[in-house]
């Protein structure tokens, strides 16, 4: 099997993180590291560092492990908070903690497994969180956001921010405007993770041929509308769904009834993701291409 930078394990690794785009066959490899770990004497665990599978009754939008597949590796921090909920990466950090913690203190392995990049290094690391701002000047920023736009907005930015935010992200310019009234600066990308682990880590990063990925994803989005993501989203609507609910990938496009759009926005993502995934320090990369999560799985645990 073919492997891109693959780097240096840590000797003795506590947990074993996966991180990888949507699409890619996360669960499915962790479930085949699990059986692996199981087969060598361990009690593997998966921890999700997903932003949105923590959310009951969206499980098929944010590609939660099924029923099935649980069965045959325990799943933590999934399908526990109610739709109308709010949620933050300062919640999850603390969770997420507790939970590899927990699972070490039983004398298993954690298995991170996840494809929010800030969720991740929420997982594995301490985060400088900043304090939420005032609800007031977020509500205003976001007036003059729909009075006159991303673009206009992200002009009124220091150099050192235009620079590193994109000016059509309507999220990040508002964050950035936000911290400058505050007083902060805004993080560079390079801080949205650090190889320094609470506990010794070894991360394995996904690859995949492009256009193999693109027909995955396709083949992915049209499986979860086939198994009933538009009415998870329907029903989260009607029921009230909160603010960090609605982020859940394909949530506006599913409720606007437009499937193709959400394989662009979801290609879109795992572009993101796969550029991100490149830049970590310590990520071993392996190219997955026409392999089985089991094949995978025996080069990285022979």
């Amino acid at each position: 099997m073919a492997a891109a930078g693959l780097c240096e394990a840590p000797a003795v690794a506590d947990v074993l993180a996966i991180f990888g785009p949507t699409g890619i066959g996360k669960t499915a490899l962790a479930i085949a590291l699990g059986e692996r770990l199981r087969a060598q004497g361990e009690r593997p665990v998966a921890v999700s560092a997903d932003a949105l599978q923590v959310y009951r009754g969206l499980e098929v939008l944010t590609g939660v492990a099924s029923a099935e597949e649980q069965a045959r590796l325990e799943h933590r921090l999934v399908s526990f908070l109610a739709v109308t909920e709010t949620f933050s990466v300062a919640e999850y950090a603390r969770r997420a903690h507790a939970a590899i913690d927990a699972v070490l203190d039983e004398g298993g392995t954690p298995i991170v497994v996840g494809g929010t990049g800030l969720y991740l290094r929420a997982a594995l690391a301490e985060l400088d969180l900043r304090p939420p701002p005032p609800p007031e000047l977020r509500e205003r920023l976001k007036r003059e956001l729909d009075a006159h736009g991303p673009e206009v907005l992200h002009a009124r930015l220091d150099d050192a921010a235009r620079a590193r935010v994109d000016p059509r992200d309507a999220h990040r310019i508002i964050r950035a405007l936000e911290l400058a009234e505050l007083g902060q600066e805004l993080h560079s990308g390079d801080q949205l993770w650090t190889a320094h682990t609470r506990r010794p880590t070894r991360l394995v990063g996904l690859t995949m041929d492009r256009e193999a990925l693109r027909e995955r994803i396709a083949a992915r989005v049209h499986q979860m509308v086939a198994d009933g993501a538009a009415g998870e989203v329907r029903a989260a609507e009607a029921a009230g769904a909160s603010e960090t609910a609605r982020k859940a990938l394909g949530f506006r496009e599913l409720l606007d009834g437009d499937v193709e759009a959400m394989v662009t926005a979801t290609r879109r993502y795992a572009r993101r993701q796969t550029t991100w995934m490149r830049k970590l320090e310590g990520v071993e990369l392996v190219d997955v291409t026409g392999h089985s999560a089991e094949d995978v799985a025996a080069q990285l645990l022979p």
